[in-house]
């Protein structure tokens, strides 16, 4: 059973804008921290960005200042809004839920992550 229902990607050209959601139900989106995680071909998967249920966010380096993550709790969705896309952004970026997961930026977690999307393919050409 799907729990995260991811939509958003495509194809854009460089420096274009997409915008990633990722819905699910009140109870998930309530008490988990939500999430991206990217990963590309023969790349291991990275934690792009995340917000708790406070509002907080934390972004990767690659990201920051041009990737902004936030959530409409009306909605029990989260979004992704990727501005200024490089080539190097194509990934297939997954949703993620999980109430540790904006520790994962400073921390090594090992217990796995509670809730995944399915997957959307961002492809992002020179």
């Amino acid at each position: 059973q799907v729990q995260l229902v991811e939509s958003g990607g495509g194809s854009v050209q460089a420096g274009g804008s997409l915008r990633l959601s990722c819905s699910t139900s009140g109870s998930i989106f309530s008490k988990n921290a939500m999430g991206w995680y990217r990963q590309a071909p023969g790349k291991e998967r990275e934690l792009v960005a995340a917000i708790t249920p406070g509002d907080d966010t934390d972004y990767a380096g690659s990201v920051r200042g041009r990737f902004t993550i936030s959530r409409d709790t009306a909605k029990n969705t989260a979004y992704l809004q990727m501005n200024d896309l490089k080539p190097e952004d194509t990934s297939v970026y997954y949703c993620a839920a999980d109430p540790t997961l904006i520790v994962r930026f400073i921390a090594r977690v090992s217990r796995p992550i509670d809730y995944w999307g399915q997957g959307i393919q961002v492809t992002v050409s020179s």
